[in-house]
């Protein structure tokens, strides 16, 4: 069978990476049965500036003091790498606004490849220390992950995908979602935050029925 895995989640979250590794991770150890991930979007600072801000004062003013920042950058630093993620917050300089980022994922959605550009986005945020507000990050990043790159921007040029992203988000919020990752398993589990692969697997064997037994028989074809 197949297994519907929708998270909602925002592109500067660094716990959503480290929930999708922890995601994959439990995939892996399932291989009888095909999951399919589908990103959701959920703005963590809604009221952003267009251009975003500078990192360094945005943190300090939302966790009293820079050194503050600091030391919650180092305790991530170590549980991404704990993934296989090399984190390297100190090059970012902008918090950015992911609005859209999120159409770029919407669109990702439509033929295919959201996985991959949501991959690409993360690790050009949290690796590389780009800002992801940018337009041509956003390019390099789409079409990295397998979107054609002038579709994408012809795609930010007007209005495709504003109402969707938008009525997505509404919807998360509407479910009472308050933070971010947030997982729901065929629209009937729910896993909140980076679990460890292990709640992942509990979550996927509430809701498939086990594989069945590899015996051979009496009179079988074995």
């Amino acid at each position: 069978m197949t297994i519907t895995v929708d998270v909602i989640s925002d592109v500067i979250c660094p716990w959503c990476y480290i929930g999708k590794r922890r995601l994959e991770a439990a995939i892996r150890a399932m291989p009888e049965h095909a999951v399919r991930v589908r990103w959701h979007p959920y703005q963590l600072n809604p009221t952003m500036p267009a251009e975003g801000m500078d990192r360094r004062a945005y943190r300090t003013r939302k966790f009293g003091s820079w050194e503050r920042s600091l030391e919650l950058d180092a305790q991530m630093t170590v549980a991404a790498n704990a993934e296989g993620l090399p984190f390297a917050l100190e090059k970012i300089a902008r918090t950015p606004n992911t609005f859209a980022a999120h159409r770029v994922l919407w669109l990702a959605d439509q033929v295919g490849v959201q996985d991959g550009v949501m991959e690409e986005l993360f690790k050009a945020y949290f690796v590389d220390g780009k800002n992801i507000g940018e337009r041509a990050v956003l390019l390099d990043a789409a079409e990295a992950g397998g979107l054609n790159r002038e579709r994408v921007e012809t795609m930010l040029h007007g209005d495709e995908g504003v109402d969707e992203v938008k009525v997505e988000e509404a919807k998360a919020r509407k479910r009472g979602v308050e933070g971010v990752p947030f997982f729901i398993v065929n629209d009937t589990v729910t896993v909140s935050g980076a679990q460890p692969t292990g709640v992942f697997l509990a979550a996927f064997k509430q809701v498939a029925p086990p594989a069945p037994a590899q015996t051979c028989s009496v009179g079988g074809t074995c």
